[in-house]
């Protein structure tokens, strides 16, 4: 791979994070706190490409000038072909937008639920739209006392356990999806009769102090007690936005 090479896989790597960045294909990669860095790292993928382009250009314009003397040559070295597996990673973000992670995911992990510092007044709206980690860690660690009363509106994708057990589930980043870890609520109540693992619903229920452990990594699991459910497109953002805020 020469320099001009370089530079075109440069330019491609940085204009990629750009169009990721400047559209909502990043959020199957990064949280949404990250996109400015995102930026950043595209724009100087960008401008180091041009560079070198530029100085690559301004280097054989010197070779070719007859009045160039020898000595100033720049002598070639041979780049190693292994270099030409760094255009793989570009393809795959070029070609292949990944899917959010799912049920699949979501079932093999431990609920990655944490108790909160604190727990802020809740609005006075009916229903009550939670984030589903906000829903779950209240339910879980204050006893339901700031949602007892209360209905409830959750969106989440549905997942089954190995018994069969619903579950409405967000996945929760701390940096990327590599890291990506499920939270967990179990239903009960007014249950759909018909349940396919990675649909998105928007639950509407009550709260209910029945909990269970999370066979993977005996986290707690709290339920909602369900009186409607639909379903909904994928948002957006797939990852709970409440997650470490």
């Amino acid at each position: 791979m020469n320099r001009q090479a370089q530079s075109a896989v440069l330019f491609l790597l940085g204009a990629s994070l750009l169009h990721a960045g400047t559209t909502d294909l990043y959020l199957r990669y990064v949280k949404a706190g990250l996109r400015p860095l995102l930026l950043a790292a595209g724009a100087v993928l960008v401008a180091t490409a041009l560079a070198t382009a530029w100085y690559e250009w301004r280097a054989t314009h010197r070779k070719e000038d007859p009045a160039t003397p020898r000595s100033q040559d720049r002598r070639s070295h041979p780049e190693p072909g292994v270099s030409w597996l760094l255009v793989l990673p570009l393809l795959a973000l070029i070609l292949v937008a990944p899917p959010a992670l799912g049920s699949y995911s979501a079932t093999r992990a431990g609920t990655a639920l944490q108790e909160p510092p604190a727990y802020p007044a809740l609005p006075a709206a009916d229903p009550l739209r939670l984030g589903l980690a906000d829903y779950a860690a209240r339910a879980a660690y204050d006893d339901g006392r700031t949602l007892t009363g209360r209905r409830i509106q959750l969106t989440g994708f549905l997942a089954l356990d190995r018994d069969g057990t619903p579950y409405l589930v967000r996945m929760a980043l701390n940096c990327c999806a590599a890291d990506a870890q499920p939270v967990k609520v179990g239903l009960t109540g007014r249950i759909p009769p018909v349940l396919q693992p990675d649909t998105w619903l928007v639950i509407t229920g009550t709260y209910t102090p029945h909990r269970v452990k999370d066979p993977v990594n005996d986290g707690p699991i709290p339920f909602i007690e369900v009186t409607g459910a639909r379903p909904t497109p994928t948002p957006k953002d797939p990852y709970d936005e409440t997650w470490n805020t």
